[in-house]
C-alpha cells in the first residue's frame, strides 16, 4: 500500500473514490458540507431521505455526484460527535476501507484528518489509519494450495490535509505508520507458520534475512555456546526436542556509537507441549502461538530500521521447543540458571521463564538503558484481563508509566500490575533457591516475580501477552502485538 498527502478542495479531488464523514443526526463534516455545496445539496438530499443515519459504520457509496470530481463519494457515519473515542476513529477507518474493498477503487482519498478526536492531531490519526490500512490488507495463505485468488484493486491511500505544516506532520506520521504495519505483519506472519516449519532454526534464519535486509546485525548461539555461558535453564526447556534450541541476537545501531542501548526480550517457544506437564489437547495446536513474543521483538526491529530510528537496540530472543521425551526435565528436577540461582522445576509447562530468566542475565553485558521482555507466559493473565489489554509490571515506576503511555498512543494498552515482595514468598523452595511456580493464586503476578529475581542490576518491565497476542476460534491469528506499543516506546525514547 502507498500512502500520500494532497492540499486539495474536497469537491476537486481527482480520485477513484472520496471519503466524507457524516456524524448522527444528520451532520456533515467540514469536507462533507464541501460536497453538498457543490452538488447543489445532493448530499443533504440524500439525509432526507434517511439513507444515511450516521451511525458508526454506516456508508453510503455514491456514484458520479454532480459538481465533484471523484468518480465515487462514500459518506462513513461516524456516530454521535462528542462519542468520538480513539477506539471509534479506528472502527470508522476500519468500516470505510471495508466498503471500499467491495468496489473497484485502485486509488482513496480520506478527508477524515479534519474529524475531531479528543487528546489525538492530525498526525495520530494518519498514523493510525496506515495500521489499521495494513491490518485490512493483511493476508497468509502461504499454505492453501489454492489460495484467494481475489486481489482488492485499492493500491494508493491518500490524506486530505489542511496546508503545509500539517502536510509535513502527517507526512512523517504515515511513514511511521507504515513501517509499523510492516513490523506487525512480519510478526503475524511469524506467528502464524505452522510450528512444523517455524522451528527455532527457521526463527534464526527469518531473523538473519530481516537483519540483511534491513541493516541489523544478527548473530545466532548455538547449544554449545549456550552450555558455555551456563545458560542450563533455557537448556533444560530444549532438552526434550529434536529441534536444537537458538539464541538470536539482533543490534540496531541507529544512536551515537558508545550509548547504551535499550533491550527488547523476546520468548520464543515455537511449540509448548507443556513438556512431561503435558496440556490437554483441545486447543494445543495454538501453543505456535507460544512464540509471539519473539515474533513481536523481531517485527518491532523490522519497523524501527525501516524508521531509521536514532536509538541503539538490542533484540535478544531464546527460542526452542518443549516438547515430551526420554531426556526431556521432569518435574522435580533442579537447573542452575546463567545468574547462578537454582531452580525447582514443579512444572515443566511454566517453560517461558525459564528461557527468559538466562536471556535477561545476559542483557546484563549490555550495560541497557530498559529491558522490556515480552512473553505469552500465563492463562492466569488471560483470565485476569482478557484479550484487551497486556500484563505490564516493571520494578522502575518511570518506565512502567512509559510502556502506559506507549500503549495508549499506540491503541495497543498495557494494565499496570501489582509486583509486590510479598508475593514472593509462593516460589519459595525447600530444595533450590525458588521454584519456578508458585501455585494458582496469583499466576500472572508470581511469573513476574520470578522474572524480576534475573533483573535486578537494570530498568526492567514485563509484558505478558498471552491474552493479546493471538485470537482464538474463527478469527484465529496472530495480532502482531505489541510492536506498535514498543515501536512507541523506542520513538519516545529517540525523541529525549
Amino acid at each position: 500500500m502507498e500512502f500520500s498527502t494532497k492540499i486539495v478542495a474536497p469537491e476537486k479531488a481527482k480520485t477513484s473514490c472520496l471519503v466524507v464523514g457524516v456524524h448522527e443526526s444528520s451532520k456533515l463534516s467540514a469536507s462533507a458540507v464541501a460536497l453538498d455545496k457543490a452538488s447543489k445539496q445532493h448530499l443533504s438530499a440524500i439525509l432526507k431521505r434517511g439513507d444515511m443515519s450516521g451511525k458508526a459504520g454506516n456508508t453510503v457509496l455514491l456514484h458520479h455526484v454532480p459538481g465533484v470530481a471523484a468518480e465515487r463519494v462514500l459518506l462513513l457515519g461516524l456516530g454521535k460527535e462528542a462519542d468520538l473515542s480513539d477506539k471509534a476513529y479506528r472502527e470508522a477507518i476500519r468500516a470505510a476501507l471495508r466498503a471500499i474493498a467491495q468496489t473497484g477503487s485502485s486509488d482513496v482519498t480520506l478527508c477524515l484528518l479534519e474529524i475531531g478526536v479528543k487528546g489525538r492531531d492530525a498526525a495520530w490519526k494518519a498514523e493510525h489509519t496506515a495500521l489499521i490500512s495494513g491490518e485490512c490488507a493483511y493476508r497468509f495463505e502461504d499454505f492453501k494450495g489454492t489460495p484467494d485468488r481475489h486481489k482488492a484493486p485499492l493500491k494508493h491511500i491518500a490524506l486530505a490535509v489542511n496546508g503545509k505544516a500539517e502536510q509535513n506532520a502527517v507526512d512523517a506520521a504515515l511513514h511511521a505508520g507504515h513501517a509499523m504495519a510492516e513490523g506487525i505483519a512480519f510478526a503475524k506472519d511469524l506467528g502464524n507458520t505452522p510450528p512444523n516449519v517455524c522451528t527455532p532454526a527457521f526463527l534464526a534464519d527469518a531473523a538473519k534475512k530481516m537483519g540483511k535486509s534491513h541493516g541489523i546485525k544478527v548473530d545466532v548461539l548455538e547449544q554449545k555456546d549456550m552450555e558455555k555461558l551456563g545458560m542450563g535453564s533455557f537448556l533444560s526447556v530444549s532438552k526434550g526436542s529434536r529441534n536444537p534450541p537458538k539464541f538470536i541476537i539482533m543490534q540496531h545501531n541507529g544512536g551515537k556509537k558508545g550509548d547504551k542501548p535499550a533491550v527488547l526480550v523476546g520468548k520464543g517457544i515455537t511449540f509448548d507441549t507443556g513438556g512431561i506437564s503435558i496440556k490437554p489437547a483441545p486447543d494445543m495446536d495454538e501453543m505456535k502461538y507460544d512464540m509471539s513474543g519473539a515474533g513481536s521483538v523481531l517485527g518491532t526491529m523490522k519497523a524501527i530500521a525501516l524508521m531509521k530510528l536514532p536509538l541503539n537496540v538490542v533484540g535478544l530472543v531464546p527460542t526452542c521447543e518443549n516438547m515430551p521425551d526420554g531426556a526431556a526435565t521432569r518435574p522435580g528436577d533442579i537447573v542452575k540458571s546463567m545468574s547462578g540461582q537454582t531452580i525447582e522445576i514443579l512444572n515443566t509447562d511454566a517453560e517461558g521463564r525459564l528461557i527468559l530468566c538466562d536471556a535477561l542475565t545476559y542483557a546484563e553485558r549490555y550495560q541497557p538503558t530498559a529491558v522490556v521482555d515480552i512473553a505469552t507466559l500465563t492463562g492466569a493473565c488471560v483470565v485476569a484481563l482478557g484479550t484487551v489489554a497486556s500484563g505490564m509490571y516493571s520494578n522502575k515506576e518511570a518506565l512502567a508509566q512509559e510502556m502506559i503511555k506507549a500503549g495508549d498512543t499506540a491503541h495497543d494498552r498495557v494494565w499496570h500490575m501489582p509486583l509486590w515482595d510479598d508475593y514472593q514468598e509462593q516460589l519459595r523452595s525447600n530444595f533450590a533457591d525458588m521454584a519456578n511456580i508458585g501455585g494458582r493464586p496469583a499466576g500472572s503476578v508470581t511469573a513476574a516475580c520470578f522474572l524480576a529475581r534475573f533483573a535486578k542490576k537494570f530498568d526492567w518491565a514485563h509484558l505478558d501477552v498471552a491474552g493479546t497476542a493471538y485470537k482464538s476460534g474463527r478469527e484465529k491469528g496472530s495480532t502482531g502485538r505489541p510492536v506498535g506499543l514498543l515501536c512507541h516506546f523506542l520513538m519516545a525514547r529517540a525523541e529525549k
